[in-house]
């Protein structure tokens, strides 16, 4: 079923690791129809690119497979053109649920919150977006607009079913799809993690009480709470209501039993990754350029690995800056080639040979810390950056790889 991830959802990924590009697989160009990390890329509206991950096509299968079981029930005179209007059918729902998706994404947009990218797959969609909502009213309308657009589907579909006959082929598509979004909508609108409704329940607590993280523990807890009503409630719904003798498909109890299973896990799994996520980006602010970076020496480009390293070791420094004659700073000495160079080799090895040219974005300032901080480095992939105070003074080298192991220690961190 559809839903937003703010970092924090089913397929969320947080803040993505320094260093990255961060991109959920769009670096294969604007071109359509390549596969790439996130599935098929079939376009990009609005600059976000959509993606049908592989998992699509088995569920279209299977829809095309059910939906053309009904229309033998209805239409028998069809015969196996059933099954192209079946696949027609899943194709549409796809298309209703990219524009659930798309609802997500223009509000994000114009809250001036980047999308990295929509990608429809396995029981619907996700609209992966970036950074959380600064207030709780932008939450809930972030996370409402697309329950509402699938509404306003459902209901233009009953519009429609009132010009046809319902004995005919528009007749049960339009009947279908108006059900589909119907159901779309109001799955969403169940109030847990990770679920839009899950969303609009963080907003609300969040206006209440004032603090984002008490919202996020109230709505992760109540979706965990919903995967267990849905594991248990829903064989039992579709047994009462008889639907397992000659329900949708010919589905028998077990199956049912699967389908609730299937549910109840992404929507567990998706409220653990939401609280989880949330009480990282809870530390995130510890995670500071100034604490974490290596205090560094200034040499000239000619002078020899080895007499760079004395000098570092007597200021107990654990970083080499290149400064020009000026002493104003043009590269940093990777970390890396210094350990690939053996110890008798080091005073014939000029620094200059071992550098990488501060390139723009690699320089940070000293104060950035948290998400600022990673969304900095993500933007300027490097392995290490200068760390600059507001005067343009050198503070210091900070290595991606002490930004990483901060990084996992905060999602290690147990909760307080």
């Amino acid at each position: 079923m559809a839903d937003t991830d703010n970092g924090d959802g089913p397929h969320g990924e947080g803040p993505d690791r320094p260093g990255t590009s961060g991109g959920g697989g769009d670096g294969d160009g604007p071109g359509r129809g390549r596969y790439t990390s996130g599935g098929i890329l079939m376009g990009r509206p609005f600059g976000v690119p959509v993606y049908v991950a592989p998992s699509w096509f088995l569920v279209a299968a299977l829809i095309t497979w059910v939906f053309g079981g009904q229309l033998d029930r209805v239409l028998p005179e069809l015969g196996a053109v059933r099954y192209l209007i079946a696949l027609f059918f899943a194709v549409a729902f796809y298309a209703s649920v990219l524009v659930h998706e798309l609802a997500h994404t223009v509000a994000a947009l114009r809250f001036k919150l980047p999308v990295r990218r929509i990608q429809l797959q396995f029981f619907g969609g996700v609209s992966e977006i970036e950074k959380e909502s600064e207030t709780p009213g932008r939450e809930f309308v972030l996370a409402f607009v697309g329950p509402l657009l699938s509404l306003v589907l459902a209901g233009l579909f009953y519009g429609g079913m009132q010009a046809v006959e319902s004995d005919t082929v528009p007749g049960v598509l339009l009947a279908g799809l108006m059900i589909s979004n119907l159901i779309v909508a109001v799955f969403n609108l169940l109030p847990g993690l990770p679920l839009d409704g899950g969303r609009m329940l963080r907003a609300v607590v969040w206006k209440i009480s004032g603090k984002p993280m008490t919202g996020t523990v109230a709505a992760a807890w109540s979706g965990r709470a919903l995967a267990i009503a849905v594991l248990i409630g829903f064989p039992l719904a579709t047994h009462a209501g008889g639907y397992t003798d000659e329900g949708v498909g010919g589905m028998d109890s077990l199956t049912d039993a699967l389908l609730a299973a299937i549910l109840a896990a992404i929507i567990w799994t998706g409220a653990g990754n939401s609280l989880r996520m949330a009480r990282l980006r809870e530390r995130l602010p510890g995670l500071r350029a100034r604490t974490l970076t290596r205090r560094a020496v200034p040499v000239e480009s000619e002078t020899p690995l080895s007499e760079a390293l004395r000098r570092a070791n007597e200021a107990g420094a654990r970083a080499l800056v290149v400064v020009d004659g000026q002493g104003d700073p043009v590269a940093v000495v990777r970390e890396a080639a210094i350990a690939g160079v053996p110890e008798h080799r080091r005073p014939w090895v000029a620094v200059s040979a071992l550098s990488q040219d501060l390139k723009e974005g690699m320089r940070v300032p000293a104060e950035l810390a948290g998400e600022e901080l990673l969304d900095h480095l993500r933007a300027a992939p490097a392995t290490e950056y200068l760390v600059v105070e507001e005067t343009g003074e050198i503070y210091g080298v900070l290595s991606t790889g002490d930004v990483e192991k901060a990084f996992v220690e905060a999602m290690a961190k147990p909760a307080s």
